[in-house]
């Protein structure tokens, strides 16, 4: 479970069935946010875990597809851009968790939650700063959360062509903002993102 702290952390739960969870999208102006539950087998440890963003795209598709072989467990969760609209991407972010959580077939004991905020449950758990780059278990749902709304963002781009979702991800990138000017926005864009409402105005 703990890769690289420099101090154990005060966890009061003993077992090895850990669930991690993470989430990918937060940032993006267009898509789902997409979280994972990760619960590692002790018995078959998973290498060069650590925080999505430092990984390689390569790397990180390596790295999901061995987490889904070896993990004794693994859940999806998301919320959609209506629930963002509607509660905020902090408490969309927390709405996809659950719903991570939810979706694992395996007992939970204890949870560890990347960042400073742990949904409403009834679960024992922690939050922890920066753990998807230094608790094996929240790097795994890291990984699986980001390559998985990677794969499902290459899939829109197959619906709309023209607005590069493959490479942007549906993040605010130069390239996808200058798309948004010359195209539009689309169903899956977050109007009420400061970016994308400035656009829509620019355009209306």
């Amino acid at each position: 479970m703990n890769k690289k702290t420099s101090a154990p952390l005060d966890i009061p739960y003993n077992g090895e069935f850990i669930v991690g969870v993470d989430e990918a999208g937060r940032g993006a102006l267009a898509g789902d946010v997409i979280a994972a539950a990760v619960i590692l087998d002790p018995q078959q440890p998973i290498d060069n875990l650590d925080d999505s963003k430092k990984l390689s795209n390569k790397k990180r598709e390596v790295l999901y597809r061995e987490i889904n072989a070896k993990a004794l467990d693994v859940g999806i969760g998301r919320a959609n851009v209506e629930e963002i609209e509607e509660l905020n991407i902090l408490n969309a972010s927390m709405l996809a968790m659950k719903r991570a959580v939810k979706s694992l077939s395996t007992n939970i004991e204890y949870i560890l939650v990347d960042g400073n905020k742990i949904p409403n449950w009834e679960y024992p758990s922690l939050a922890v700063i920066n753990g998807d780059s230094i608790i094996s278990c929240i790097s795994a749902a890291s990984i699986v959360a980001k390559v998985y709304r990677d794969m499902e963002m290459c899939k829109l781009s197959n619906k709309y062509p023209s607005y590069g979702f493959e490479k942007h991800k549906g993040y605010p990138t130069r390239l996808h903002k200058e798309i948004l000017l010359s195209h539009g926005i689309t169903e899956f864009h977050r109007k009420t993102y400061s970016p994308v409402k400035k656009i829509i105005d620019k355009i209306c």
